[in-house]
């Protein structure tokens, strides 16, 4: 399985069956190296309803047919945008899809768009726990510190987590390497950060601060990595 990363929270999960991607913020973020037309994937996961997460996602969905997983009030505000394939979740619910299963997880930040001059609420930003081919992948989504991470680590032996260090609006690095304590996953990887002036932070900084017991690594723009 590749896992690869594209700025801001996109992660791309490619296996021998399935493509994933998630929170396909494309168009319009510099520091996105996908193309949006040329996206593929068989699923999208979106963690919230923020524009620099929900990005390309009705486009992509539409041109592919992909199905979107998402909570449902953001599932259904996305089905009134033209998405026809949709799984709603919602937190502490798991599904099983025919390359796993998806587990939505709470995380403390916001969700909304805006919309004909009016902020529209998309229910709670959410993380997951994605379950294939064996391994446990933690996208924390948007989200400040939280002590029941401890839970989400106790509960799902984690291979990979993707952890926000951008401060200002989600964890900075200091939360986010108490974070790594909590999840114990066998791989820390940073993400939210350096898309805009007010979330830049050093990444390797970050790895490096973290208990040498925990091992970090920085994906840079459209690398990947193989567990």
């Amino acid at each position: 399985m590749k896992i690869s990363f594209h700025g801001q929270s996109c992660i791309k999960v490619v296996t021998e069956d399935v493509t994933i991607l998630v929170d396909p913020f494309i168009s319009g973020n510099p520091q996105c190296d996908l193309v949006m037309e040329d996206e593929k994937p068989d699923y999208i996961i979106v963690t919230h309803g923020h524009d620099d997460h929900v990005g390309d996602t009705v486009a992509i969905a539409q041109q592919t047919g992909a199905t979107v997983i998402a909570n449902v009030e953001l599932a259904t505000f996305l089905s009134m945008e033209g998405v026809e394939n949709l799984a709603p979740l919602h937190i502490g619910g798991k599904r099983v899809f025919d390359f796993g299963t998806v587990k939505l997880t709470q995380a403390f930040h916001g969700s909304s768009t805006v919309k004909d001059g009016k902020i529209i609420n998309l229910g709670l930003p959410t993380g997951f726990v994605l379950s294939i081919d064996g391994k446990n992948i933690y996208h924390a989504g948007d989200t400040g510190l939280f002590s029941d991470m401890k839970l989400i680590g106790q509960l799902s032996e984690l291979d990979v987590a993707f952890l926000p260090i951008g401060d200002n609006f989600t964890m900075g690095p200091e939360d986010a390497a108490v974070a790594a304590e909590f999840l114990q996953a066998k791989v820390v990887v940073p993400m939210h950060y350096n898309t805009f002036p007010l979330i830049a932070q050093d990444p390797h900084a970050f790895v490096a601060s973290l208990n040498t017991e925990l091992r970090g690594k920085v994906l840079d723009i459209g690398a990947s990595m193989t567990i």
